[in-house]
């Protein structure tokens, strides 16, 4: 697989639906490499601008850094030619750099950064985590904005002018005013991602503004559906957005809306559903009960 460019990575990703592979385990929950790079082959063969393996639904919460690689090592060997495979980093600064190295080891193209685990810091302490890891890389970095590492306009615009691999965004807030102003000052510089889960909800409001992608979850058992919903979000046609809203994706979301963790584990609920199952989610993460995976099932079956 060709090594691309910080910018050649950011321009696939912008062009097309993003894939975020679950992780798969066995019933002990060890990392079930064979079953992951049976599915990476399969989600390939839909052509999604960008792989992200072991990203939130992939468990990068729930991995050891030796899984990590292990898990991006296989996503790089089975994805298509072509393809850009993005690797996790995250935690403290000194881990998300070893993550960063280790990324580079696996043949990743590109990472995506996490929250810094568990603390709060203010601007200039994620500014600084930021530019730690840019410089600690050759890779092109996208930043995740979320939970406690919300990045405002004047610091990612900060980013964009100092580290010149320091090319995505990707939003996990839903702040639209937040995000209107990061694209404001950033413009073509980054390409901007919608991150949230369910990226389905906010796709044609983002694209509003000039976000040409987003993670979707549902790209794991259901890429078809997902990849026509993108096309309608592309093609403005507001008529099958709503339709697909209403007769799926809002629905699944009143599902995963029951637990917290649910964004991970309907995925994986779903994966069994459409008969490629990913085993079980990790602890602290709970699955599906045997009802809400039965209802899940008569969603998908109107939606295939």
């Amino acid at each position: 697989m060709p090594q691309f460019s910080p910018e050649e990575v950011a321009r696939k990703l912008g062009s097309g639906l993003l894939s975020f592979p679950v992780t798969h385990f066995r019933e002990d929950l060890s990392f079930d490499e064979a079953a992951y790079r049976e599915n990476i082959a399969r989600l390939g063969e839909f052509s999604p601008a960008g792989l992200f393996a072991a990203g939130g639904t992939g468990e990068f919460f729930s991995l050891t850094g030796e899984e990590v690689e292990r898990v991006v090592t296989a996503a790089v060997r089975e994805a298509p030619e072509g393809m850009p495979v993005i690797a996790p980093a995250g935690y403290g600064t000194a881990t998300a750099i070893e993550l960063a190295r280790a990324a580079e080891r696996a043949g990743a193209h590109g990472l995506l950064l996490f929250p810094p685990y568990l603390t709060e810091a203010g601007q200039e302490g994620l500014a600084a985590h930021v530019k730690a890891v840019c410089r600690a890389t050759s890779l092109g970095v996208i930043v995740y904005s979320r939970a406690n590492a919300v990045y405002n306009e004047t610091t990612v615009a900060e980013l964009a002018e100092s580290c010149p691999n320091f090319v995505g965004f990707k939003d996990g807030v839903g702040d639209l005013e937040l995000m209107t102003r990061v694209y404001a000052r950033t413009g073509d510089r980054l390409v901007h991602v919608g991150g949230l889960p369910t990226a389905e909800m906010f796709a044609l409001p983002y694209l509003e503004m000039g976000v040409t992608t987003y993670s979707s979850a549902l790209f794991n058992f259901l890429p078809r559906f997902a990849l026509d919903f993108y096309d309608a979000v592309r093609a403005q046609d507001r008529a099958e957005v709503r339709r697909r809203l209403d007769e799926f994706v809002l629905p699944f979301c009143d599902i995963r809306r029951r637990s917290p963790g649910y964004a991970v584990s309907i995925v994986k609920a779903g994966m069994k559903v459409v008969g490629h199952p990913a085993g079980p989610v990790r602890a602290p993460l709970t699955d599906l009960t045997e009802a809400e995976v039965a209802e899940l099932a008569d969603l998908v079956k109107k939606a295939e």
